[in-house]
């Protein structure tokens, strides 16, 4: 029995020990990674907590609806056993009628029976239990050259840089054409903290032979997974390849391991491109679009924008 639980209902414990115990367990459903996206995230539970999904929702225009915090690549249905497209369609199907509309990502082990409309999202990772010397032979000519070029550009990489040191290169940078607030980029020091206290989280920086931070990244580890959550460059390391020699350090570093790099992405073709000369393989999840909004809101996409946060 799928029940729909408040966020007050929710027994945590549970909960994490769930994701714990999932086959298909990621950093994202845990519950205090999800406490720091969505506050108030609600669930879909099935018994007692045997399998389980969160829903994380909002209200515009007097219309509740789901949508994929920033930050959170892959969510859905989680599961200590094997899972099948029936019993996610059961999950699927099991969203309250409240929620009119739904732009949210399931993961790459919820396969989708016909019936649910999705689409279907790419991701890139690269399994480093072989030795680094057998995984940078898979690297493609353009990323050899690049790491080349980071070598005599006499960058270096370094460990446990400050959050606010990798939340400040972003947004000089790449950040200053995205819409986002100061609240966007407290959700991310929060969990760059949060998980490094908990031994979840590691931060890179190379710097420049003047001493200037030039690419930085942020990464989630969790059950043999180092997640590719976020970065920041500048004009000195794309033209240098600073991040092509951040990127090939932690490869080094966690190499002849049974950890997956997990690129967390991307649909953008520069940046699978980039993925992609690591050696890393293409794989897919799905979002699941739901849309029970009436006519006319049902056929305008410029009130579907609307709801993206």
């Amino acid at each position: 029995m799928i029940k729909y639980l408040k966020h007050h209902q929710i027994d945590q414990k549970k909960w994490d020990n769930c994701i714990r115990q999932a086959v298909n367990g990621n950093i994202y459903a845990c519950s205090w990674y999800l406490d720091l996206v969505h506050d108030g995230w609600e669930a879909l539970v099935e018994n007692d907590y045997e399998r389980v999904m969160p829903l994380t929702g909002g209200r515009k225009f007097g219309v509740s609806y789901l949508f994929q915090p920033y930050f959170t690549q892959q969510l859905g249905v989680f599961s200590s056993s094997k899972l099948n497209p029936e019993i996610v369609r059961g999950f699927v199907q099991s969203i309250p009628s409240h929620f009119k509309f739904a732009e949210i990502n399931l993961n790459s082990f919820n396969k989708i029976s016909e019936g649910v409309l999705f689409v279907p999202l790419k991701n890139y990772v690269l399994d480093l239990i072989n030795p680094y010397e057998k995984i940078l032979k898979k690297y493609s000519a353009n990323t050899r050259r690049n790491l080349k070029k980071g070598q005599a550009s006499q960058l270096y990489l370094t460990k446990n840089i400050k959050p606010e040191e990798l939340i400040q290169l972003f947004r000089a940078n790449r950040g200053r054409n995205l819409k986002w607030d100061d609240a966007h980029y407290t959700t991310l020091r929060r969990i760059m903290y949060t998980a490094i206290h908990k031994g979840k989280g590691a931060l890179y920086g190379v710097y420049t032979g003047f001493n200037e931070l030039c690419a930085a990244a942020f990464f989630l580890k969790n059950n043999n997974r180092l997640v590719f959550l976020f970065s920041g460059t500048d004009e000195t390391a794309r033209k240098n390849g600073g991040m092509t020699l951040l990127i090939d350090g932690v490869i080094r570093e966690y190499a002849a391991s049974k950890t997956i790099f997990d690129f967390e992405g991307s649909n953008d073709e520069q940046l699978a491109r980039f993925y992609r000369g690591f050696g890393a393989k293409e794989i897919t999840y799905p979002g699941l679009r739901i849309n029970r909004l009436c006519f006319p809101l049902k056929q305008s996409f410029r009130f579907y924008k609307q709801f993206k946060k």
